[in-house]
């Protein structure tokens, strides 16, 4: 009895450890495959990252950590690179795979300025955002 429960246990905690945390995952309900790109605050500094593609009615999960920040940014495209979402934040892209610490003075920094939808959280340390080809 003893060799099944620590047994048990065992295999608990092996599965526990292995279990992906997606923490912000990002839902495509459009018809359409879209890039995605996320904007937040890391290390009390802006930084946006890109791009994932996600295709029509799949979930990507773009950050795996819980959630340190209330309001996180997104900024959608069609397969073309036309906006999908009407944002009011502008924050840097990039055309190829990003990584951009500070959302100032893009063009002069090289890259292109985009406007990313606010995404309220409300504190949670878990959040799925579904995409609808519309702001909320």
């Amino acid at each position: 009895m003893k060799l099944a429960a620590l047994l048990g246990g065992v295999l608990l905690s092996i599965l526990s450890v292995g279990r992906a945390h997606a923490e912000f995952t990002v839902c495509n309900q459009t018809l359409d495959v879209v890039n995605l790109a996320v904007g937040q605050k890391v290390d009390d500094a802006d930084q946006t990252d890109g791009w994932w593609t996600i295709g029509a009615n799949q979930c990507v999960n773009v950050i795996r950590e819980e959630l340190a920040n209330r309001y996180i940014y997104i900024y959608a495209t069609d397969v073309f690179g036309h906006a999908i979402l009407a944002g009011s934040t502008e924050m840097c892209v990039d055309r190829r795979r990003f990584s951009i610490r500070g959302i100032d003075e893009c063009w002069q920094r090289g890259h292109i300025a985009a406007r990313f939808v606010e995404v309220d959280t409300q504190e949670q340390v878990r959040w799925t955002y579904f995409l609808t080809g519309t702001s909320p």
